[in-house]
């Protein structure tokens, strides 16, 4: 027997196109595989992040044909557009032909803050007669100030001069009516004695022609005639002086006219500053605050803050981008969580001046130096009655702007 082996022998490998070295090649692509991937996630990520951030045109469409937008899938979205965030403040578009905005519930014609009369700064508070909430008419008094006694005083002594200088003016009328009285009387009597001096020389003349009555007679008869006339005209100038259309006459009334008048004007002013103790309504309407006690001075925001509240307002601050497109008339759709439903009204007027807003949102990244304009509303006369009050309420406005047009289109 041969010592044969009965062992297979081994056979070469066939180059088939991959042979040893394109085993080498898949073990490195395969190592080279996990180095990459790394790679492709961080870009990818950042292809993400910059198209959310930038949101080129196409990712625009996409958005747009979709109905998707940027992180409207949480309750914390991110990479919002701007516009999109100032909706969530709601001072901004929201959507075609609404415009969203901040307001306040006022009465018509704002919150009058009611001062204290001219000339009564150093005035304490005597007296309040009204309450918050009250309605009061325009002239009511809403409160008495300490100075009231003074200018009582004041009234009091410009009446009893008033009634001095009516006297006066009696006095005088009277005075020349007497002295009119007593100088006719003494004019008739000097007409009297003229007459019966020029008698007596009538008589004596001829009987001293004649030589029965001596010259010194005669003489005396002719010189108390010729006295007599003199007397005569005296008392007729002195009568004169007290006819109605003589200068003296005028001048002495007239003086006591005049002063008459001056106790007049003064009894006048008197009765005006009493005015100054008293704190009057200059509009009818509801008090909506006291800000002063009695025994205080008067506060300088007012002694009292009025408004009325009969026809209620909603000033809106509209960003002066969106200002354009409201328009009077425009509805509005204004709702608070403090009210039990929404307010209803009308845009009633539009302001002319851009100013910084006012009101901001509790949001602390909220923008607080924005430029707007004031849009007033006018609510329905069920919403004023809501409305009443809750003067000063921050509310958000909705004002349907574009539907005025559209109705009118139609």
């Amino acid at each position: 027997m041969s010592d044969k082996t009965d062992a297979t022998p081994e056979m070469p490998l066939k180059d088939n196109g991959i042979g040893a070295s394109g085993a080498i090649l898949a073990t490195q692509t395969s190592g080279l595989g996990w180095k990459i991937f790394p790679l492709l996630l961080v870009t990818f990520f950042m292809g993400g992040v910059t198209g959310l951030y930038f949101q080129p045109p196409g990712m625009k469409a996409f958005f747009g044909l979709t109905g998707l937008e940027p992180g409207g899938g949480t309750e914390t979205p991110i990479a919002v557009a701007m516009a999109q965030v100032q909706a969530q403040e709601q001072v901004a578009v929201v959507s075609e032909g609404d415009i969203v905005a901040l307001g306040r519930v006022l009465p018509d014609g704002d919150v009058l803050a009611v001062a204290t009369p001219y000339g009564a700064s150093d005035a304490r508070i005597q007296e309040i007669r009204v309450s918050e909430g009250e309605t009061v008419k325009r002239g009511d008094v809403l409160a008495v100030l300490d100075n009231q006694s003074q200018l009582e005083n004041a009234l009091n002594t410009a009446k009893a001069t008033l009634r001095v200088k009516e006297a006066a003016l009696l006095q005088s009328q009277e005075t020349i009516r007497a002295s009119r009285e007593e100088a006719q009387a003494n004019l008739e009597r000097a007409l009297a004695t003229a007459e019966q001096a020029q008698s007596e020389l009538d008589r004596l003349t001829p009987l001293a022609e004649r030589g029965v009555a001596t010259q010194a007679a005669l003489d005396t008869a002719t010189a108390r005639a010729d006295e007599a006339k003199r007397d005569v005209e005296r008392n007729r100038a002195t009568l004169s002086r007290y006819e109605a259309g003589s200068g003296a006459v005028q001048a002495d009334i007239a003086v006591a006219e005049a002063n008459l008048e001056a106790a007049r004007v003064d009894v006048s002013r008197a009765e005006s500053d009493m005015e100054r103790a008293l704190v009057r309504a200059p509009i009818a309407g509801m008090i909506l605050a006291l800000n002063s006690q009695v025994g205080e001075k008067p506060a300088n925001e007012g002694l009292v803050e009025l408004g009325d509240t009969s026809q209620m307002m909603v000033e809106a601050e509209v960003y002066q981008t969106m200002i354009g497109r409201v328009a009077i008339g425009d509805p509005v759709t204004v709702s608070a969580e403090a009210l039990d439903g929404d307010l209803t009204g009308v845009v009633s007027a539009i302001g002319l001046e851009i100013g910084r807003q006012s009101i901001t949102s509790d949001d602390p990244a909220a923008n607080t130096d924005a430029r707007v304009v004031d849009v007033i509303v006018k609510l329905d006369a069920a919403s004023s009655e809501k409305a009443k009050r809750l003067t000063n309420l921050e509310t958000i406005v909705r004002i349907d702007a574009g539907r005025l047009e559209t109705g009118q289109g139609e």
